[in-house]
């Protein structure tokens, strides 16, 4: 069982509405301190995502938790029509749709305000479905998964980046560190929310990575599930067919 970690430890309400709280507080510095706290690396790894996504060249993207939409973004590279960005955090919302003006992105990507776990699309929309660093996030994850493999065209694929657990001395033992007391004290000072970045590594700790979730994917009715781990097991990039 999937123990529930939530950011505001004494609010009452449910995960899904703590974390739409949450990236509303952190929206503004969130870029910055994205590509700050991970020494950019995070970029790398959603081009690596995306160019897994090549040779289906997808013509309909949906980006899930988008946040600012720079998994948006990064799918442009693919040349498709439309990619659709979705998030509960208006915040969140509202800094990407100035990112898109501001790039000029705005004919090609949508920002819309939805659940992930009630995606309001009907089956067999989207050629991909994307997910950066969002999944750990969701309240239900079974139910985000089904909704993801719901939307998808037969054929489709999905593409998930998260977090995972680092596994190998010395890399586990300085990637604790960072995470547990770097990130969070620097987090804390640049977004003033104490409970965001605390929040992150508790998550990932809770988080069922490598064989786990791949293990849950499978269960959805994914196919040809592959996990494969990025810089040393920091993040995972994960892979699966409708």
């Amino acid at each position: 069982m999937e123990k529930v970690v939530v950011p505001y430890k004494e609010d009452q309400a449910g995960k899904k509405q703590q974390v739409a709280k949450m990236f509303d507080s952190i929206s503004g510095n969130y870029d910055f301190l994205n590509h700050f706290l991970s020494l950019g690396i995070d970029i790398r790894w959603r081009k690596k995502a995306i160019r897994q996504l090549q040779a289906l060249q997808p013509k309909w993207i949906l980006d899930v938790a988008t946040g600012t939409g720079d998994f948006a973004i990064e799918a442009l590279a693919l040349k498709p029509e439309k990619v659709i960005g979705i998030d509960i955090s208006e915040g969140m919302l509202d800094q990407g749709r100035k990112k898109m003006r501001q790039r000029g992105y705005s004919p090609l990507i949508d920002m819309i305000s939805g659940d992930s776990e009630n995606l309001p699309f009907e089956e067999n929309k989207f050629d991909a479905v994307i997910v950066a660093f969002g999944v750990r996030n969701f309240e239900n994850l079974p139910r985000g998964l089904a909704e993801m493999r719901r939307v998808l065209k037969p054929g489709g694929k999905v593409a998930i980046l998260e977090f995972s657990k680092p596994r190998s001395f010395p890399f586990k033992q300085l990637y604790y560190f960072y995470f547990r007391y770097i990130l969070p004290t620097v987090g804390r000072w640049i977004s003033k929310d104490r409970a965001a970045y605390t929040y992150l590594p508790e998550s990932v700790q809770a988080f069922p990575d490598g064989s786990e979730f791949t293990g849950i994917m499978d269960r959805i009715g994914f196919k040809n599930t592959t996990c494969k781990p990025l810089t040393f097991g920091i993040s995972s990039l994960y892979i699966g067919t409708k």
